[in-house]
């Protein structure tokens, strides 16, 4: 019998586990509103099978580098992992994760009841193979919120309409987002200055790249050729590319907050809670809190996803899969702990505490577009998702991807067709590297 087929056995018993059996399991994520609401959610695993549950959440900023170095040391601290969608393919062919096909076979687990974009960025290795490594845990994308309530203000109604020729609404494009953040740029709102937008600027982690992609996609960026994999020239760099990288850092230089060149996730919505900016990009994990925030909750803030470009309309993806560690101990108990996870009743209250489910019995329910302000624009975010390479070198490629984005749309250092064809340049190295070209 084969390992996987040994553990898949192993899991066919019932979730109950007799006190002799019961383990400690260490489930390692981020820290941030979702692992709170999974450590409620995990109570109800404890109390049905006997195990413990403890967490190890790790701030975004410091995330990959100890996870990953967790991983690269073989290391046992994890005996679940919930790690992010561009790791997939490392904890695939470095041995990091569990295959789980055997596991979800037994099981009668089916990928085809899950979103298929999440099964595709959380999941899947090699991209497109029915190989997994993950059950998709928490769905997200990177969306925007808006200040609802300003918009509906008449006199700033009749202010965009005589500048703009057009109603202040909800953005349909890219240029008209453009619009209403210069229209909100420096404006005056109940005697204090407002901003247009807040957007991903940081440099030291995936700030800016997760945020300058929905400006790429949108305008042609491509990866690599569909038809040729790793051939970069004219996909990175298409002119396309250059004009949705000349529009990301005509965006920050326009329309954003004074002092905003290193922002992430929680400096965006910080500024948003705090009254300084008319919109925020953001990752939709950061929705629940908004709608319950005391100062812009409540019908004080509406959602839309990304807007489209000239060529395409996309968001970048976010979320992660969770999987079981190859180097743990506890491997048996950790697979109940993904049976259990995986039922549909438990996906129910996963989106009621707040985490982002992306099991189709929950999405589609008919129910489920009204249950929140923001369900239906998570739906439709979800539906025009692209994510950033999952390759093993991941991480360096970036790094480079950063550096380059970076050091062109905030610190204003060259142009955009040459950060492009210089980051062809580093990812080229890599591919080499790698003995992928």
């Amino acid at each position: 019998m084969t390992r996987n087929a040994l553990w898949a056995a192993t899991a066919l018993t019932a979730l109950a586990a007799p006190a002799a059996m019961a383990e400690e399991l260490t489930l390692c994520w981020a820290a941030w509103d979702p692992a709170n609401a999974l450590v409620e959610l995990s109570k109800e695993f404890e109390a049905e099978s006997g195990h413990t549950m403890r967490f190890e959440f790790v701030p975004w900023p410091n995330f990959a580098d100890r996870m990953l170095n967790e991983l690269n040391s073989r290391g046992q601290l994890c005996d679940l992992l919930i790690g992010d969608s561009q790791w997939i393919g490392g904890g695939a062919e470095n041995g990091h994760y569990v295959k789980l096909n055997d596991f979800f076979d037994a099981e009668g687990i089916s990928m085809d009841d899950f979103i298929p974009a999440t099964v595709t960025g959380y999941a899947e290795w090699p991209k497109g193979t029915p190989n997994y490594w993950a059950l998709p845990a928490f769905g997200d994308v990177v969306g925007w919120t808006y200040r609802k309530d300003w918009f509906e203000r008449p006199e700033l109604q009749a202010a965009f309409a005589e500048a703009y020729g057009r109603d202040l609404a909800v953005p349909q494009s890219l240029a008209e987002l453009k619009d209403i953040a210069e229209f909100f740029q420096g404006r005056e709102i109940d005697g204090t200055t407002v901003y247009g937008a807040s957007i991903y600027t940081e440099r030291g982690s995936e700030g800016v790249t997760m945020g300058v992609t929905n400006a790429l996609y949108n305008f042609g960026f491509q990866y690599e050729n569909p038809d040729a994999p790793y051939e970069l020239e004219g996909y990175v760099n298409s002119p396309g590319a250059v004009a949705g990288l000349e529009f990301y850092k005509s965006l920050y230089d326009c329309c954003t907050p004074p002092g905003s060149s290193n922002w992430y996730m929680s400096e965006s919505v910080d500024a948003y809670k705090s009254g300084q900016v008319a919109m925020q990009m953001n990752f939709a994990f950061i929705w629940p809190g908004v709608h319950a925030d005391p100062n812009v909750g409540g019908d004080k803030s509406g959602y839309f996803p990304n807007p489209q470009g000239p060529a395409g309309h996309y968001a970048q993806l976010g979320g992660q899969g969770i999987s079981v560690v190859s180097y743990s101990d506890s491997q048996d108990a950790a697979l109940q702990y993904i049976k259990w996870f995986a039922q549909p009743d438990v996906q129910s209250k996963w989106w009621n505490l707040g985490g982002y489910s992306a099991l189709r019995a929950v999405v589609e329910d008919p129910d489920f577009a009204t249950s929140q302000p923001y369900a239906q624009t998570f739906l439709d975010s979800m539906a025009i998702v692209k994510d950033f390479w999952a390759e093993p070198a991941y991480a360096e490629l970036l790094l480079a991807m950063q550096d380059r984005v970076h050091t062109y749309v905030i610190a204003g250092q060259g142009t955009a067709q040459e950060a492009l064809d210089m980051l062809i340049e580093d990812w080229t190295e890599t591919f080499e590297d790698e003995g992928k070209l």
